[in-house]
Parts: C-alpha cells; sequence; structure tokens
C-alpha cells in the first residue's frame, strides 16, 4: 500500500494552495495521513473530497472546528502495520525514548510507525523499542529546510518497505 505523509500545510497563511505536485501525489496514494496544522476547514474537505481514504489530526495551529473532526490522535492499521499520528512530539532531544513510552511495545496502543509534524523539519529514526518515527516536514512551509517535503511511505505484508522524502518546491 502506498501511503502519502503530509504535515504543517498551514493553508492559506503560508501558501494559497498545496502544488500540483501534492495533489498528483494524493491522487497516486491509497491512503494519504496529515499530521495536523492544516489550519483552514477548507484544506480538510479537499483532501477528504479527492483522497481515496485520508487520516489526520489536528495541531496547535488549528481552531475548535478541525480539533472537533480530528482529535489529537489517530491510529489505523493497512497491511498488518499499525501506525499512530500526532501532531507534536516534543523536542528532538529525547524523541526517541519518548514516543516509546507513549506508542513502544509495552505502551496500552503500540504501533509500528509513528508520523508526527509541528517541526516542518523531514525525520525519520527509529526508537530502541522498533517503533518507526516519521516526520515529513511541510511541503508549504519549509522552514530552514532547503525545499518543502512530504514523505511516501510504502507498506505491506505487515513490514515497512520504503520511505522517501519527496521535495515540494514552489
Amino acid at each position: 500500500m502506498r501511503i502519502l505523509l503530509l504535515s504543517d500545510t498551514h493553508l492559506p497563511v503560508r501558501a494559497r494552495e498545496l502544488q500540483p505536485q501534492v495533489w498528483r501525489l494524493v491522487d497516486e496514494a491509497e491512503l494519504v495521513i496529515h499530521a495536523g496544522d492544516w489550519v483552514d476547514v477548507a484544506t480538510l474537505d479537499a483532501l477528504q473530497a479527492r483522497a481515496r481514504r485520508l487520516i489526520g489530526v489536528a495541531g496547535n495551529n488549528d481552531g475548535p472546528e478541525l480539533w472537533a473532526r480530528l482529535g489529537e490522535v489517530a491510529r489505523v492499521e493497512v497491511e498488518g502495520v499499525r501506525i499512530a499520528v500526532i501532531h507534536e512530539t516534543g523536542a528532538a532531544a529525547g524523541r526517541e525514548v519518548r514516543c516509546d513510552a507513549r506508542f513502544g511495545p509495552s505502551s496500552d496502543a503500540p504501533a509500528d510507525v509513528l508520523v508526527f509534524g509541528h517541526s516542518h523539519i523531514p525525520w525519520a529514526s527509529t526508537t530502541p523499542g522498533g517503533v518507526r518515527l516519521l516526520n515529513p516536514g511541510s511541503p508549504t512551509d519549509r522552514r530552514r529546510q532547503p525545499v518543502g517535503t512530504v514523505m511516501t511511505l510504502e507498506v505491506e505484508d505487515g513490514a515497512v518497505r520504503s520511505v522517501e522524502l519527496v521535495p515540494t518546491p514552489r
């Protein structure tokens, strides 16, 4: 299964719309995961209308309507891979330990992959407990990165097959 990971779109504050390249990736994905900071309800509505399947959470820049529709944490299992989604995981220092405690094998609801956002900085690591941590960055607000980014994730038969960071230049 091909999954598109998005976060921190911040529409229409940081950009007026998602780039055509991102919409093509939405069309190609079997599942789109958005890790928060949509900012605009219209972005959620547009992705829900276009994506085959959409999972998302609200972020710290999202208003009450987005929080009511999405919440803080989402979980989905696809191809035997348990995926959790949250916007914020805290500072980079100690992230793996914190995420293991909340989403690792000894937690109440373990995940194999945790998708998060907030920093706008791409991140890919694995916790000591084996949870893959993935932050796709932001397609529209690159901050200190050379270009905006998203990620694609492929899972099959209970395993992550590939993770790719995809640049999204304007």
